[in-house]
């Protein structure tokens, strides 16, 4: 990976916007901590390598994550902040085999980054929606400003505090989700940051809903319509998507899906793709 590249609508490529392992030094493995839970199997401390990573910064384990209890892995995605700061950020400089300081700075501006890189995920979706059209123009502003944020030197992007900035692109996002669910019936449900853990959803009517930030944890979503509704930041971990149509969703992520259940009747936006695990068993 070199610089970030992107389509002839001056989008950020969808490939610079998902997780390349193969040109990451391993970040999300070292960086990041994690605790002992139904998600991982160990506890592990932030800048430590996770004790199944290899040396070539493979994983030892990735074909049997899940049944050895790295759930939490295999749902994981950095949006492509894990290259940009291995081959872009820090040159393609490891951190294995560099003084002590550099591996610290590195794993200190991974997970910046990465909400940088989140950001440019949900406003690159947002500026490909024709209803956005009255706020295109602001959209666009905030996302040159993201990637030049993004685009910063270790010490600036240390340095960087990406709240302000995200609270910005939060209220863009917000208005183009009233615009883009306009014309649906449901775009008066609001179930924003709503409690739905273990709920009983089964062929409900949320179409054009606003279900940003939801607890859907656990949820019953069978044969549910959730065409147009809006879904960022709703927590899916183990919600049954079976027979779902969630067609023309607004701002799903893979990590999303990844941590849903699913199966061969379950629709879904071109923007992510079926993981493996909804016909290979869990």
């Amino acid at each position: 990976m070199r610089e970030h590249t992107a389509d002839r609508a001056g989008l950020p490529a969808p490939e610079d916007l998902r997780g390349d392992c193969g040109s990451c030094f391993g970040l999300c493995c070292v960086a990041l901590p994690f605790a002992r839970s139904a998600d991982f199997a160990l506890d592990k401390d932030a800048g430590t390598p996770c004790a199944n990573l290899r040396t070539d910064h493979r994983c030892g384990i990735h074909t049997t994550l899940r049944e050895r209890g790295f759930t939490g892995c295999t749902v994981y995605d950095c949006f492509g902040a894990g290259q940009r700061v291995s081959q872009v950020t820090f040159a393609g400089e490891d951190w294995r085999g560099r003084p002590p300081e550099h591996g610290r700075r590195m794993f200190e501006v991974f997970p910046v980054v990465r909400h940088l890189h989140e950001l440019l995920r949900y406003l690159t979706e947002a500026l490909a929606l024709p209803a956005a059209c009255p706020v295109h123009a602001d959209l666009r502003r905030a996302l040159d400003e993201t990637e030049r944020l993004a685009g910063g030197t270790p010490e600036e992007l240390a340095a960087l505090d990406v709240g302000p900035h995200r609270q910005h692109v939060n209220a863009l996002l917000l208005r183009t989700s009233e615009l883009a669910r306009s014309g649906t019936r449901g775009r008066k449900k609001n179930r924003r940051n709503a409690d739905l853990m273990g709920a009983r959803l089964k062929g409900a009517d949320l179409a054009g809903a606003d279900l940003r930030g939801a607890y859907l944890i656990a949820a019953d979503l069978t044969g549910a319509d959730l065409r147009g509704a809006d879904l960022i930041g709703a927590d899916l971990r183990d919600a049954d998507l079976s027979d779902a149509d969630l067609t023309g969703a607004l701002f799903l992520t893979q990590l999303q899906v990844n941590a849903a259940r699913g199966g061969p009747g379950t629709r879904l936006p071109d923007s992510v793709t079926r993981p493996v695990h909804w016909t290979a068993g869990r």
